[in-house]
């Protein structure tokens, strides 16, 4: 097996830009007279691993536009790919292997290969087992002697013999709209387990029922596509990112619905980045590791917790690897005592109506640097009220007050559009002045790109930094971590802190993800009402004090892991969900 392997990313091969195939100039084998490097038939590079013997990565290191990598695989792979795109592109090693009455949890990095593999088990894309010129996929025979003396073995035979069907809910739900008609007729008409009015409670699906599908909210389209895979009959689930678009009690309800599916004769796959919500819905997980967009590695199964734990450590015992220089704590903030900042922005009896909805917010300030959180259900103002701070939005009553008239105030909205700018033109003038504290994101390598070719998380990561990239008194994100996985999420999370630290500036940031916000918040406003008719602003309150508030609204208690201080949601009806809840204390400090 090739303990080295080559990938080419096409979209930043710029031959004119380097002077010409600088690579093909500069690799050992080439000059001596070996087609190592070659010009592939769309004009870009290609490279023949098997000529590419000397290691030296010559070409990796002096490409301008970091299009090659040369890697060196882990020495304990031993096995062949699962799957590989093509020449030079992505490779798969390993499988999850899916459990009868239980629901098994991928996590890992975007572009390691989790939906690649999802994918494989749902019949839509035939693994090859490496041998990326055979059309169809490798030979059911070869794939079980892939398989031979392994748990995997018995499962493919069952799914080649049809004796395992699977129901897929793919990452992108968008392709629903293209079907027109009300949801109740298609969660009818794919209703196979006659457990239509089970589910539709189950996922709050009665107000959209004679809804046409093409004009569903992106979390009702979710939900939606939740019902529409469940109801079918199989013996193999699959949820690709199903917590996308929805809020916390959503996601809750969700979850419950989802663990419900796993029986003796049934099984469930979840890819999620929310590691609250993927700790509390599943009972296995396998990690993913390797180098983005380029391979991607299968660890064995191991139980939620102390999966998840070893992905944020970032070595794993029982395999004795290490797939990253350092690991993720969670650090325990001691109650905030009130600060001595001053005021930046301040808001008393503010209305707004928009069309049937109603907000009110009625009283609160933010302080000069301070990150403070917003927390709600979807429909009750968030974004409307981010809006207002932003000065999007004119309230018909109240106040509001800022530092001046020289306050200025940088503002990521919710939903982001691609346009046909490059990334260095979107970022400003002001990146190289914070290049250090942009690091995290990751963003060096698209600055040629134009937002039109990124992917929903480059978008995102870049559109953080494009914000933090402004001169402003007041930074408002509405929902950052949005299509991030979750190491992404947490960098992100850090990045904005950090930034209001060294800058001495404010952010106020809206998201869903109780993880991400109780990372970076010093405080936390919290909405709450009637969604779609009327929303409360209330706080900013202490950390403690809002999430004991919010946790209450939705019946959630949290707990802290002894070792990593993250974040995990309780069991509904669990003796310490019972007993957090007879004290009041929804959330631990």
């Amino acid at each position: 097996m090739t303990k080295r392997i080559a990938i080419v990313h096409k979209e930043r091969c710029n031959p004119q830009g380097c002077g010409g195939y600088l690579c093909m100039k500069v690799c050992p084998s080439n000059r001596a007279g070996l087609k190592c490097k070659e010009v592939d038939t769309d004009g870009k590079i290609k490279i023949n691993e098997e000529l590419c013997t000397s290691g030296c990565a010559i070409c990796a290191q002096k490409c301008p536009f970091d299009a090659i990598q040369m890697i060196n695989l882990p020495e304990h792979l031993t096995e062949n790919p699962i799957h590989r795109y093509g020449q030079n592109k992505f490779v798969l090693y390993n499988l999850p292997t899916p459990r009868f009455g239980a629901v098994l949890g991928i996590l890992g990095r975007n572009g390691m290969g989790k939906s690649t593999a999802v994918k494989i088990f749902a019949r839509i894309l035939e693994p090859n087992l490496g041998e990326y010129n055979s059309p169809g996929g490798a030979s059911y025979s070869k794939i079980l002697e892939y398989f031979k003396g392994s748990e995997a073995q018995k499962f493919f035979q069952q799914l080649h013999d049809g004796k395992i069907k699977t129901s897929y809910k793919p990452q992108h739900v968008d392709t629903l709209r293209t079907a027109p008609g009300a949801v109740q007729e298609l969660l009818l008409k794919v209703d196979q387990r006659g457990a239509f009015d089970e589910t539709v409670n189950a996922l709050d699906l009665k107000s959209v029922l004679t809804s046409d599908i093409t004009t569903l909210s992106g979390g009702e389209l979710q939900r939606v596509a939740i019902a529409a895979t469940a109801l079918k009959k199989a013996e193999l689930y699959i949820f690709d990112e199903p917590t996308s678009y929805l809020d916390i009690k959503q996601r809750f309800k969700t979850a419950q619905y989802l663990t419900s599916l796993a029986n003796e004769n049934t099984s469930v796959i979840i890819v999620e980045h929310d590691l609250v919500i993927l700790d509390y819905l599943t009972d296995l997980i396998n990690i993913l590791y390797g180098e983005e967009g380029a391979y991607g590695i299968v660890s064995l199964p191991k139980n939620s917790k102390e999966g998840i734990n070893q992905y944020l450590e970032g070595f794993m015992p029982d395999e004795n690897m290490r797939f990253r220089d350092h690991s993720i704590k969670f650090d325990v903030k001691p109650p905030a005592a009130t600060s001595k900042s001053p005021e930046l922005i301040s808001w008393k009896g503010v209305k707004k109506e928009l069309g049937h909805f109603t907000l009110h917010a009625h009283e609160g300030t933010l302080k000069k640097k301070e990150v403070v959180g917003v927390l709600g259900e979807n429909g009750t103002g968030k974004t409307t009220f981010a809006n207002i701070l932003a000065g999007i939005h004119t309230p018909e009553e109240g106040t509001l007050g800022v530092i001046g008239e020289k306050t200025k105030i940088a503002y990521k909205p919710q939903y982001i559009e691609s346009t046909e700018q490059t990334v260095m033109e979107i970022l400003g003038p002001h990146h190289a002045t914070y290049q250090s504290q942009l690091r995290r994101l990751n963003i060096q390598q698209l600055m040629l790109r134009k937002l039109s070719e990124l992917s929903g998380g480059e978008l995102q990561r870049v559109m953080i930094a494009a914000t933090l990239c402004k001169d402003a008194d007041l930074y408002i994100f509405d929902e950052p971590s949005a299509y991030l996985d979750s190491e992404q999420r947490i960098h992100a999370s850090k990045t904005i802190r950090e930034s209001m630290n060294q800058r001495e500036k404010t952010a106020l940031v809206v998201d869903h993800d109780l993880l991400f916000l109780d990372y970076l918040s010093d405080r936390l406003i919290v909405l709450q009402g009637e969604p779609g008719k009327k929303g409360n602003v209330q706080g900013p309150y202490s950390m403690e004090e809002g999430m004991n508030k919010f946790l209450q609204s939705v019946g959630i208690t949290l707990r802290r892991d002894p070792h990593t201080k993250r974040p995990r949601m309780n069991k509904l009806h669990s003796q310490l969900d019972k007993e957090q809840k007879a004290k009041g204390k929804y959330y631990y400090e």
